[in-house]
């Protein structure tokens, strides 16, 4: 018996039509191309899921750097500090202190760097 496929691949080809929405171009309307731009913006998306997490500790550390520069410090010195003395604070954390509380951020930068 003779089995029809029309069906199913027409399925199959609308479903990468329609995760390919929102594309410009040929890329929202022709299956091969909006296969290979799902395939390709999915590979970008694994990638930058790791790279934000890159991103934002690279962002804390600089405004953290940036507020322990103002007490006369420097960042390095300001986290072996925090190390020896056995304080667990982590870097969101410390940079969300120091955008909006400074005061408190200052008073905690004095007691950690006083020996």
């Amino acid at each position: 018996m003779r089995v029809k496929t029309g069906p199913t691949t027409r399925q199959r080809r609308k479903r990468w039509l329609k995760k390919a929405e929102g594309t410009h171009g040929i890329n929202h309307k022709s299956y091969r191309n909006a296969k290979q731009t799902v395939i390709k913006s999915s590979q970008y998306a694994y990638r930058d899921r790791k790279n934000k997490k890159r991103d934002f500790r690279r962002l804390w550390i600089q405004r953290i750097n940036a507020a322990v520069r103002k007490e006369g410090y420097t960042y390095s010195q300001f986290i072996d500090q925090l190390h020896k003395k056995g304080i667990a604070i982590n870097r969101k954390m410390l940079s969300e202190l120091a955008i909006h509380n400074p005061e408190e951020f200052s008073k905690l930068v004095k007691d950690v760097m006083s020996k």
